[in-house]
C-alpha cells in the first residue's frame, strides 16, 4: 500500500506564541495536565477550547475553557467546567479510565459538532464519537466500528485506535459515494491486550509501524441518523512514517483545514524508545509535521514535511509529564490569522501562529 507523494518547499510555517493554559493549582481535576485540546465556536461565535484535563492516577475528562483574545491574539482561558467524563461502562477499566485527547469538527452538513475522543476503558484506547450543538451538551453516539474489508483479510475492530478526526467537509470515497471522512491511526500490536498474539497486519501491509489510515462515512447515512458517524467502511492506508522525525510512528493532529494547495494536515512524528502502550512514555520525542492532501482524493499526500514544523525547544515542551512533546489538535482562524493549538510536554497548552509561506 502506497500513497502518492512528492516532497517540495511546504507552503506553511508555524511560529510559537507562548502558554495559554496551565494546570490550576489546587484543582485535583488538573492534577497531572491539561493538555489536547479540541476547539470550537458557541453560536454565538465564542472560541472555546475543550482541553483534556488528567486528573491524578492518569483519569482524564474533557474540560470547556472560554479562549482569552487581546489584539488578535489568543493569550489565556476562562474555565467553565467538565463536557466529558468517563462515566460510561467501556469508558472505564478495573484499573483505569479516561475520555481523552478530543478532536472536534463542525461539519456544517450537518449542523454539529462531532468529538472524536478516546475512550480508555476495559481492553484499553478505542476511539468513540459524540456530537453537541453548543460544545456544552454532548450526547455520545458510541465507539467507532469498523466495516470488515475482505481485501485487508483482517478485522480493524481488534486494535487499539488513537488520533482520530473527521473532515469538515465531505468528499468522494474511493467508492465513488458522497462521504464525511475520518482519519485514525490502528495500533497493530495486539500484544497489548492478548499476551502471544504479537503485531498482526492487514493485507498488503509492509510496514509495522503506526501510520495514518483514512475511513469514510456516507453523507446520506449521516444525514439519515447521525449515529452512522459511528460506522466506518473503506479503509485504507494514508501515510507512514518516512522522515527521521517520524521514525517510530506518525499520527494526525487538528481537523483537516482546506486552502488552496487541498487539504492542510497538521500531523506529529515520533521519535525515541517507546514503552508499552499502557505505560507513561519517557523516553520519546513528538514534533509537528504537515502534509498536503489532494483536494478531491485526500489519499494522495501531495507534499510533506521532511523536517518538523514545530518541535520541543522551550522548558515548557521540554519538560513535562511526559518530556519533550509538541502535539497539535486544533486549528481556528481568529481575525484574519490561523493559530494552532498544541499540547506541550502532556502538561499544559500553547498556541502557535499559523502563516502561509511568502513565495521566493
Amino acid at each position: 500500500m502506497s500513497s502518492t507523494t512528492t516532497t517540495t518547499t511546504f507552503p506553511y510555517t508555524l511560529t510559537r506564541m507562548g502558554v495559554i493554559m496551565s494546570p490550576e493549582d489546587g484543582n485535583a481535576l488538573e492534577a497531572e495536565g491539561v493538555l489536547n485540546p479540541g476547539t470550537g465556536h458557541t453560536p454565538d461565535g465564542t472560541l472555546y477550547l475543550l482541553p483534556r484535563l488528567v486528573a491524578t492516577g492518569n483519569v482524564s475528562r474533557v474540560g470547556l475553557a472560554r479562549v482569552i483574545i487581546e489584539n488578535g491574539v489568543p493569550t489565556g482561558v476562562e474555565r467553565e467546567g467538565v463536557v466529558l467524563a468517563p462515566d460510561r461502562g467501556w469508558e472505564r477499566g478495573a484499573n483505569n479510565a479516561g475520555v481523552e485527547d478530543p478532536r472536534v469538527t463542525f461539519i456544517p452538513r450537518l449542523g454539529l459538532h462531532v468529538m472524536t475522543y478516546v475512550a480508555y476503558g476495559p481492553l484499553g484506547p478505542r476511539t468513540a464519537v459524540a456530537v453537541s450543538d453548543d460544545l456544552r451538551e454532548w450526547r455520545r453516539l458510541g465507539p467507532a466500528l469498523f466495516a470488515y474489508d475482505e481485501s485487508l483479510d483482517m478485522d480493524l475492530n481488534l486494535f487499539h485506535n488513537k488520533d482520530t478526526v473527521f473532515f469538515p467537509e465531505p468528499v468522494t470515497a474511493p467508492d465513488g459515494v458522497e462521504s464525511f471522512a475520518v482519519l485514525h491511526r490502528p495500533m497493530w500490536d495486539l500484544e497489548e491486550t492478548k499476551p502471544g498474539e504479537g503485531i498482526r497486519v492487514p493485507a498488503g501491509v509492509t510496514d509495522q509501524r503506526q501510520s495514518i489510515w483514512i475511513s469514510y462515512v456516507p453523507v446520506a447515512d449521516a444525514l439519515a441518523d447521525v449515529s452512522a458517524l459511528t460506522f466506518w467502511r473503506g479503509h485504507r492506508f494514508l501515510a507512514g512514517p518516512e522522515y527521521a522525525f517520524e521514525e517510530l510512528k506518525i499520527g494526525g493532529g487538528p481537523a483537516p483545514l482546506r486552502v488552496p494547495e487541498g487539504w492542510l494536515l497538521l500531523h506529529h512524528g515520533v521519535t525515541g524508545i517507546l514503552a508499552r502502550a499502557f505505560d507513561q512514555q519517557q523516553k520519546v520525542n513528538y514534533a509537528a509535521g504537515g502534509m498536503i492532501l489532494d483536494a478531491d482524493d485526500p489519499t494522495i499526500v501531495l507534499s510533506r514535511t521532511s523536517e518538523p514544523l514545530l518541535k520541543a525547544e522551550t522548558a515548557d515542551e521540554t519538560s513535562g509529564i511526559v518530556p519533550n512533546v509538541v502535539f497539535p489538535t486544533a486549528i481556528e482562524e481568529i481575525e484574519g490569522q490561523l493559530y494552532v493549538f498544541y499540547g506541550m510536554a502532556d502538561s499544559k497548552i500553547g498556541v502557535a501562529r499559523l502563516d502561509r509561506r511568502v513565495a521566493e
